[in-house]
């Protein structure tokens, strides 16, 4: 796996550049812009980019949209946003309408370097990886007579769960459910939302939950 990092804090971009190397993983460049970043793209292609929303010059949403334009530039790019902010302007253009291969995770909520590199993992292998917190607020941006109010607390619970691409059994144990409530709960999810659960693929599943995302 070759992956290219863009983020401007020396130190964290050191220590992922570490991290990531101990693993075996190659990392092409690690850089602290937006135009190094996408040049090194170009350059060295990338399975996957770790890419930070904050970067200069105004350190507001210059990196989110530097990898917007990456994967406009090089559609089969994984990327795996990884910051401290949920910066709504440009995340539905990223994660909406892809076709996998992303992720968005907030750094004060990654608790363990296993959980890291499993989201890395999964994202680099054409999977979608997405914090809680992240799916909780796109969500709030919709309107409140939205269809998603139809949604009972326990299929919305099921619903975050599906975006950050857990299985049907993940779910079950995180929820305390059985695996026949979290299918039901998954059918009322898909039926409710007006989307087509034929297809049993964990990541098609996801794919679809983050295309009604951007409707």
């Amino acid at each position: 796996m070759r992956i290219v990092i863009a983020e401007d804090d020396a130190l964290l971009r050191e220590g992922l550049t570490l991290l990531l190397r101990n693993e075996g993983i190659e990392v092409a460049a690690a850089t602290d812009n937006p135009v190094d970043f996408l040049e090194a793209v170009a350059e060295h292609e990338p399975d996957i980019a770790v890419v930070d929303v904050r970067m200069p010059p105004t350190f507001t949403d210059e990196g989110l949209k530097a990898a917007v334009e990456a994967r406009r530039r090089h559609p089969k790019l994984a990327v795996l946003v990884l910051s401290a902010w949920v910066e709504q302007s440009y995340a539905h253009e990223l994660l909406a309408g892809t076709n996998g291969g992303v992720g968005y995770l907030l750094k004060e909520r990654v608790g363990k370097v296993a959980d890291f590199l499993d989201s890395l993992h999964r994202v680099a292998n054409g999977g979608t990886a997405l914090d809680p917190e992240v799916v909780s607020q796109l969500l709030v941006r919709r309107r409140s007579d939205d269809a998603l109010s139809v949604l009972s607390p326990r299929e919305r619970e099921v619903l975050g769960l599906m975006a950050e691409g857990l299985s049907n059994a993940a779910i079950g144990e995180k929820l305390v459910i059985s695996a026949g409530a979290v299918h039901k709960h998954i059918g009322n999810v898909f039926l409710k939302l007006g989307l087509n659960s034929e297809d049993g693929s964990g990541d098609r599943r996801v794919q679809a939950v983050l295309a009604y995302l951007d409707h």
